[in-house]
């Protein structure tokens, strides 16, 4: 039960003042005879709360960045009409800031036995499940003296997913990998390792590709094509210690590296390549694998959706042997992890040799822009340093990388921005050269 402002507002101005006290309160409120007859028809005319039916339907996923829907159905099995506020809670990183006030709360009228649908918006800031937290409804009389108020559970779980926002350049990829498989009509030829078909020899073909048995056969000068071998297997690997919970700009590196790896998954099965997911750290945190072409995406970006990165070291040795025992036959392992000397140097290459002896590995890791723009800063005695502290940061990172080079990985080290396209370009130069 609930004393609305407009009933203090009437015992301000009202007389003959008569105490009321009712256990809970927090005082005596001061109130006039005609006063007190009117709040109690108005208590008793408000809709009763606890009877209330309350159901959600709607978005039960949505990208970060876009909007969800869950709508609430409310419903009035009693005789009196329902005339009320409804506050549908949501965890604070269900809104932007400053919008929740105004999305969460609703005024409804509903007519004895009716039902009436409110829908609150969601536009979540963090991926992850969003789970529904109480509905409060608060029901006023006629007058608008007294409330009833009462609380419903009514469990609803939206999950966010990660936005994918590197699927932009997939079209420019895709491009380049009917390239390779001789199906476009710019006249190169694919590199791969799988015989295609035969066409016409156009000038500027490569004469080695010429079948002179076919030639002899025909009129024409035949050439052979050839594409990318098809059903390779590809482990993506992604290192949720905590060098990826470091922000690089606005974005942590893990979100960075789940972006990367999205683009690669898309354009691997397209190719018609099988794409597995390992997240891991000091144990397997995310597994997926055995998924067709059509599945694999939406299982990688369901299963990334509740990835967070853990504050403890990576266990390479762990990492490294869990790997193996996904992937029993060659297979192409993309780690995306951190380019940091210690972390590379004393753990992962005392054990990346079981990894390259069986695999071929190609490593990636999200390049902050900052060291960069503090390489070129100069003007004054800070700058300078600052500068100097870039330069030895890139060289550390260099020296790193050359030690992963000599071992036979594959290196991408690129900006957040950048690491996505710079990926897919790797696994396609990888492609090209028959390496998988």
């Amino acid at each position: 039960m609930a004393f609305t402002g407009r009933a203090a507002l009437l015992a301000a101005l009202g007389s003959l003042p008569v105490g009321i006290w009712e256990p809970g309160w927090t005082g005596v409120l001061a109130v006039n005879a005609p006063l007190a007859v009117a709040c109690a028809c108005d208590f008793a005319l408000a809709a009763p709360v606890r009877r209330l039916g309350l159901t959600r339907s709607g978005d039960t996923s949505v990208r970060l960045g876009d909007a969800a829907d869950v709508t609430l159905t409310v419903t009035n099995p009693s005789r009196r009409p329902l005339r009320a506020r409804v506050r549908d809670a949501w965890p604070p990183s269900s809104w932007q800031p400053g919008t929740e006030s105004a999305a969460s709360r609703h005024t409804v009228r509903v007519p004895p036995g009716e039902r009436r649908r409110l829908t609150t918006r969601l536009r979540p800031t963090r991926r992850g499940d969003r789970r529904a937290d109480r509905v409060t409804v608060r029901s006023y009389g006629p007058l608008g003296l007294f409330a009833r108020q009462g609380t419903h559970e009514v469990p609803w779980t939206v999950r966010v997913l990660p936005p994918f926002t590197s699927r932009k350049h997939l079209p420019s990829k895709l491009a380049r990998l009917r390239e390779l498989d001789g199906r476009t009509s710019v006249l190169t030829r694919g590199e791969g390792t799988e015989f295609d078909s035969l066409r016409e020899y156009v000038p500027g073909d490569d004469t080695r590709s010429i079948d002179w048995r076919a030639t002899a056969r025909q009129s024409a000068v035949a050439v052979r094509t050839w594409r990318p071998e098809r059903d390779r297997h590809i482990l993506l690997v992604l290192d949720t210690g905590r060098t990826s919970a470091g922000r690089v700009g606005d974005v942590p590196r893990l979100d960075a590296s789940m972006d990367a790896a999205l683009l690669l998954a898309a354009l691997a099965s397209r190719a018609g390549d099988r794409v597995a997911l390992m997240a891991y750290d000091r144990r397997v945190r995310a597994l997926v694998q055995g998924r067709s072409a059509g599945d694999v995406l939406p299982s990688l970006v369901n299963a990334m959706a509740t990835l967070e990165p853990e504050l403890v070291e990576t266990d390479a040795r762990g990492l490294t042997a869990t790997a193996l025992r996904t992937t029993p036959r060659r297979s192409l392992i993309v780690l995306l992890t951190a380019l940091d000397a210690a972390p590379i140097e004393e753990g992962l290459l005392p054990v990346l040799t079981g990894l390259t002896q069986r695999h071929t590995v190609l490593l990636a890791s999200v390049a902050d822009p900052h060291i960069a723009g503090m390489a070129r800063a100069r003007g004054s005695a800070d700058a300078v340093y600052e500068a100097a502290a870039a330069a030895q940061a890139q060289t550390e990172r260099d020296r790193t990388a050359d030690q992963l080079r000599r071992h036979g990985v594959t290196v991408v080290d690129a900006t957040p921005d950048e690491l996505a396209p710079a990926l897919a370009d790797a696994y396609l130069a990888l492609k090209a050269a028959g390496r998988l």
